[in-house]
C-alpha cells in the first residue's frame, strides 16, 4: 500500500466519520429505572432530550430515591447511546487496519 492509497483511505474515513457523527445526533435512545418510573431520552451523542418522572415519586421525603432513579436511568440511556455509537463507528472503520483497542473518534 502506497502513500496515495493511505491518503485516499484516510479521506474516505474522514467523510464516513462526519456522516456517522451526524447520524449519532439523530439516534434516540431511552433509559429507565424503577420499572419505568423514571425515563430518560437522549441522542447518540449523549445530549439529554427528555426526562419523565412518574407523579407517584413526587412525595415529600422521596427525593433521595428519585435522585438515585434519575442517575440509574441516565446510566442506562448512556450505555445504550454508547452501544449505538460503537455500532456506527464500526461501519466507519470497516476495512481500515487499526491497532487493537484504538477507539474512534480520537
Amino acid at each position: 500500500m502506497n502513500l496515495a492509497d493511505i491518503m485516499k483511505q484516510a479521506s474516505a474515513m474522514q467523510s464516513k466519520m462526519a456522516d456517522a457523527q451526524a447520524q449519532l445526533e439523530q439516534i434516540t435512545v431511552h433509559g429507565q429505572a424503577g420499572g419505568g418510573l423514571v425515563r430518560i431520552t437522549m441522542n447518540g451523542k449523549f445530549a439529554l432530550r427528555g426526562l419523565e418522572i412518574d407523579p407517584t415519586l413526587m412525595k415529600a421525603g422521596e427525593h433521595e430515591m428519585l435522585e438515585d432513579l434519575i442517575m440509574t436511568a441516565y446510566a442506562d440511556a448512556k450505555s445504550r447511546a454508547e452501544a449505538a455509537s460503537a455500532e456506527a463507528m464500526k461501519a466507519v472503520t470497516a476495512g481500515m487496519p487499526l491497532p487493537p483497542g484504538m477507539k474512534l473518534p480520537f
